[in-house]
């Protein structure tokens, strides 16, 4: 449908555009700025004056839980809550039911998401079959079925070997390879950060050292094998310098952390609320200090909401016995505009890290708003605010930031031109 945006502050990281302007999409694409092109009627106006027009958010880390477990949530849901959140793009890892090991996965998931028609999704392949750190998955296979990166998730190799081996192979077909840096043994039975907050709540401590001893060993293969890797859900601030020591002596390595990282420290935890539950742990206070100067300085050049939906029950126990992870995706939006808030960012160096940044860590076809690219892009008030919780659309409700007012608020998010949420 043609489309006129009119009035738009646009900003556009990646081209460095930043204007009042008027946008005009038609199929699917960006069609102008500024001047209708010629013979160009459109069929619906966005009255935008007052808005900030940005690309679509692009979302690293979106738990889809189809096929599997679906009592979590499905396609359906988690996509549509993704653009209630400003997210065009996605990527969804590769922990579902079967795993995302054959191509057959990979095509039931872009079968499923094109019948749902909100956000694009981009499989995350698994690297090993069943995620068992052995056996390379048909990488070759699954990236032809559409996936565009490949990971382990938290689950380790089983040697040292098999992980270089894979990174070589990878390297070999021009592949990107997605690393979580967690030692296993070190956090081995741990709930929380070791620290002091642990000590006192007698929870089972994982020390900084399971990220950085990891971290170290994987970058060391990492330029051994010469692959592109991106290394997601950093935590310390350790990691976050070895990360930019990496980058300064070449290495084609990028990084994520997660929002909430950015906002919660473990001292969270002293109300055992089952709700702060995260693997790996929320983190000290100057691990998010640290974190929030690499996201400032762009070591960190992405942004992810690491989305994982869970049903009220996988919440319910007493805090150790709970399942980890935060529902997130809608609210990625608000939750990083306090980063504006905070003064720590500017808000076109905050788009980039929720946009540009992630798309060019995974080589993706999205995070920036050019003539004839597609029209994927989301309006939002940056006036007003959001209260949290209180229209959901994930399946899981398990986010610690429900009831909270957060600045911003999405009003339209546009995918291929077609408003796919309306706030």
């Amino acid at each position: 449908m043609p489309t006129h945006i009119l009035g738009a502050r646009l900003i556009d990281p990646a081209s460095g555009r930043d204007e009042v302007t008027d946008i005009y999409c038609q199929d699917g694409k960006i069609a102008a700025f500024g001047q209708a092109p010629a013979g160009f009627n459109a069929a619906q106006t966005i009255d935008a004056r007052g808005l900030v027009a940005a690309p679509g958010l692009v979302d690293l880390s979106v738990a889809l839980r189809e096929p599997g477990y679906s009592r979590k949530g499905s396609i359906a849901s988690e996509t549509l809550a993704a653009t209630a959140g400003g997210i065009t793009s996605l990527c969804c890892p590769p922990q579902t039911k079967p795993v995302l090991d054959t191509a057959a996965v990979a095509e039931l998931i872009l079968d499923r998401a094109r019948e749902s028609g909100h956000a694009k999704v981009f499989p995350v392949g698994a690297l090993t079959r069943n995620l068992a750190g052995e056996q390379l998955s048909e990488l070759v296979a699954l990236r032809d079925a559409g996936c565009v990166a490949f990971g382990n998730g938290l689950a380790n190799f089983t040697s040292n070997r098999n992980l270089g081996r894979a990174l070589e192979y990878a390297a070999t077909f021009d592949l990107t390879v997605v690393i979580h840096s967690q030692d296993s043994d070190l956090a081995e039975g741990g709930l929380a950060h070791e620290g002091p907050a642990a000590a006192f709540l007698g929870l089972a401590g994982i020390p900084e050292t399971a990220e950085t001893i990891a971290l170290a060993r994987n970058l060391l293969l990492v330029e051994q094998a010469g692959v592109r890797a991106h290394f997601s859900q950093l935590t310390t601030a350790r990691g976050a310098q070895m990360i930019a020591d990496a980058q300064a002596r070449g290495l084609p390595v990028t990084a994520d952390v997660a929002m909430y990282q950015l906002i919660l420290t473990d001292e969270a935890l002293h109300g055992f609320s089952s709700l702060y539950h995260v693997q790996p742990p929320l983190r000290s206070a100057a691990d998010r200090e640290g974190l929030r100067q690499a996201v400032k300085s762009g070591v960190i050049s992405v942004i992810s909401s690491h989305h994982q939906p869970h049903e009220a029950d996988a919440k319910q126990a007493p805090f150790g016995e709970t399942e980890a992870g935060i529902s997130s995706a809608e609210i990625l939006l608000p939750l990083a505009l306090t980063l504006v808030e905070d003064g720590l960012l500017d808000l076109p160096t905050l788009l980039a890290r929720l946009s540009s940044g992630p798309a060019t860590a995974l080589r993706l076809p999205a995070g920036r708003l050019s003539i004839g690219g597609a029209a994927d892009l989301v309006l939002f008030d940056p006036s007003s605010s959001t209260l949290a919780g209180e229209r959901w659309h994930s399946k899981g409700r398990n986010c610690p930031f429900i009831g909270h007012c957060l600045p911003g608020a999405v009003r339209y998010t546009l995918v291929d031109g077609r408003v796919a949420f309306l706030g």
